[in-house]
């Protein structure tokens, strides 16, 4: 089975050919950057790690974390997720989500609708209609 992303914002569903990937942001209070490194399995989206710069307002490192490079750098312990929903705020930067080959600015604006990230169908369904589905 060929796995691939699926990426649907503002109403248009783009299919990366990626396994891996990056998101980053920054806190909306604290103004530190924040990244995550995930891997689509079969199960489905996997966090790898996560790092922040800083600690601060509800963005205090886990008990484990390392600090190494200027990065507090954990692996949170989270079940694969089927979907990730990025919601957007007034005051974040875009999201940005880099594969080995590019890097995608997300839409940020505030009111828009959220950005789905999730496996895409295998080849034998032919309907979208599900990813994004509450």
């Amino acid at each position: 089975m060929t796995l691939s992303l699926c990426l649907i914002a503002a109403g248009k569903l783009t299919v990366l050919g990626a396994t891996a990937f990056t998101l980053t942001w920054s806190h909306s209070v604290e103004r530190s950057a924040w990244e995550e490194d995930w891997r689509l399995t079969a199960q489905g989206l996997e966090i790898v790690e996560a790092r922040v710069k800083g600690s601060g307002a509800g963005m205090d490192p886990p008990e484990g974390a390392v600090f190494s490079g200027g990065w507090w750098r954990y692996r949170p312990a989270y079940k694969p997720l089927e979907q990730l929903r990025l919601a957007t705020s007034m005051t974040v930067e875009p999201w940005q989500l880099c594969t080995p080959g590019a890097c995608l600015t997300l839409p940020a604006e505030a009111g828009t609708e959220e950005v789905i990230v999730a496996r895409c169908p295998s080849e034998r369904q032919k309907s979208l209609s599900h990813i994004g589905e509450r």
